[in-house]
């Protein structure tokens, strides 16, 4: 018996007219209804996780599930989706209010009826996880590139401007990086104030910095106010934005004992808690890059300063002496080493004058160098005799080497020009293990000087040699370190030798120390080709008839 003679709808839950019977007159279809479903139905269909609608070929609803209700409220038997106000279902992702449903649909043909089930699954939730999952590995490969790109500028300078330029536009339209003070001037750099790609700067005293930033360098970060943009605008850090239509938040770049600078972000549209987040993780390694880079600043002026305290000084005048001075470390970067020169004036009208060479490479042997160039400073006050002032420095070497527990030495000639009434000079010369001057006499002949000695800051009790030298007028004494005639070059890597210095110092009787100083420099480096080296140093002492400025030579660049 077909269901419509019962009770006057279609199984699908169409109200029909039904015709009058002896026991029952004609009626006229009723309001559209949910049709009641038969035993078992709603177990079925009401638990699926996706709601169900179910419709003729024609787009009309014959039923629905209570989850499809929930989705779309309105839905009626024997309407269509228009019909019910609702928006019509098509397979895919729909919006539907203020939820994300995705649609499947099925083509149905029973026993020659043909209808169309509509199963829609509420994704709004899911695809809001996606999203969230999507931006936090979109922030996260953000931090990263930052991170990576941060660690490379060694240079506050730079990696200020590497921090705006990354920081526009995933954090906001302009980004500014404020320094902290220096002597009471803060650097800054923005990016974004008149496009992206452009970064500018300049410096502000610390009183014309904005309350909010100075707050921020201050350790306190600053709360999100409109007055924040009111003091961008008043430093012209806004460009053509309006204080009133933008957003503006301020983060402090932590330091390892202070904030190195402060990064200000301004965009058109609020900052959510995420944005924050992202906002306070890249200030966190900027500020880590821009501590690196300060840290990095204060060592290298450190070092600076050590070096020019620690780096051979040109010779003063003494009258009747003419000085000449070629330095090159083994370490140019560092542009001193172990080797060391000077001289200075006594009170009697003669010349104190030594060349040396301490144990060991780079820093520390620089910073044993400056230990003995104060010592000898200090002592020739007390001593002027060259044999004796060793004897007293090697005390105090031996002294300070045991006191801090290493075994450095040091060898070197110290010596006393004293002008001679008529012309020349007379040289009295102490050797603490060092290699032999040499000179250059008037005729071209180069001698070798005797001269003998035991290191310096080894035992209590050395044997000091001494000798004295007399030099005519336009005749030289030269002194030199081991990295003159050890320097391995020419075609076989060889040792440059004593014998190939005397050969470069023939015919150059005529040179002033300057030029010779230099031209065995000179002649050096050919020999080397560019090799690594030892530290090297020489120096020149020549009889004149009065003092001619020297020439001094701190390295000498390579051919």
């Amino acid at each position: 018996m077909n269901t419509a003679d019962l009770d006057g709808s279609e199984s699908g839950g169409r109200q029909v007219p039904v015709t009058a019977t002896p026991d029952r007159p004609a009626t006229a279809p009723s309001a559209p209804r949910r049709t009641p479903p038969t035993a078992g139905q709603p177990a079925l269909v009401d638990n699926f996780r996706e709601g169900v609608v179910v419709t003729d070929s024609t787009g009309v609803i014959r039923e629905f599930s209570q989850p499809a209700l929930t989705l779309m409220p309105g839905l009626l038997a024997g309407r269509t989706f228009a019909g019910c106000g609702v928006t019509p279902l098509t397979a895919g992702d729909l919006t539907i209010g203020e939820r994300r449903v995705r649609c499947r649909r099925v083509d149905l043909t029973v026993a020659g009826d043909t209808s169309i089930a509509w199963y829609v699954e509420d994704v709004t939730d899911a695809i809001a996880r996606s999203d969230a999952l999507l931006a936090e590995r979109g922030r996260a490969r953000f931090l990263a590139t930052a991170s990576q790109q941060l660690g490379n500028p060694l240079h506050e300078d730079r990696a200020a401007r590497a921090a705006v330029r990354l920081a526009v536009p995933t954090l906001g339209d302009v980004a500014i990086v404020v320094l902290a003070t220096r002597r009471g001037r803060a650097r800054w750099w923005r990016a974004g104030g008149d496009g992206p790609a452009l970064v500018d700067g300049g410096v502000l005293s610390a009183d014309e910095l904005p309350p909010a930033v100075a707050q921020a360098l201050a350790g306190t970060e600053p709360s999100e106010a409109d007055w924040l943009a009111d003091q961008l605008a008043d430093v012209g850090w806004l460009g053509a934005r309006k204080p009133g239509s933008v957003a503006v938040r301020v983060a402090s770049l932590p330091g390892s004992a202070s904030p190195t600078g402060a990064l200000v972000v301004v965009r058109d549209t609020d900052l959510d808690e995420h944005d924050v987040q992202m906002l306070r993780g890249f200030a966190a390694r900027a500020g880590a890059a821009l501590d690196a880079a300060v840290l990095y600043r204060d060592q290298a002026e450190v070092a600076e300063t050590l070096q020019a305290s620690l780096a051979p000084i040109e010779p003063p005048r003494v009258g009747g002496v003419q000085w000449g001075a070629a330095y090159r470390p083994a370490q140019s970067s560092l542009r001193i080493g172990g080797d060391f020169y000077g001289a200075h004036e006594q009170s009697d009208g003669s010349a104190l004058f030594y060349l040396g060479d301490v144990s060991g490479k780079g820093v520390d042997a620089a910073v044993f160098t400056g230990q003995i160039r104060q010592g000898i400073q200090a002592l020739r006050r007390i001593e002027s005799d060259p044999a004796r002032l060793l004897t007293l420095l090697n005390d105090s070497v031996l002294e300070t080497t045991r006191a801090h527990g290493h075994g450095r030495f040091a060898t070197m000639v110290l010596g006393r020009a004293h002008p001679i009434h008529g012309g020349g000079l007379s040289l009295t010369l102490a050797s603490g293990g060092h290699l032999p001057p040499v000179v250059l006499r008037a005729d071209g002949a180069v001698e070798t000087v005797d001269l003998r000695g035991m290191l310096v800051g080894v035992v209590p009790d050395p044997r000091i040699a001494s000798v004295t030298v007399q030099l005519a007028p336009g005749e030289t004494c030269l002194l030199f370190s081991d990295g003159v005639t050890e320097a391995r070059g020419g075609v076989h890597g060889e040792q440059f030798g004593a014998a190939r210095l005397v050969a470069a110092l023939e015919g150059c009787q005529r040179m002033p120390a300057p030029a010779l100083a230099e031209r065995v420099e000179q002649v050096i480096g050919d020999w080397l080709g560019g090799r690594n080296h030892d530290d090297i140093a020489v120096f020149a002492i020549r009889a004149v008839a009065s003092c001619v400025p020297a020439r001094h030579l701190h390295a000498v660049p390579a051919p």
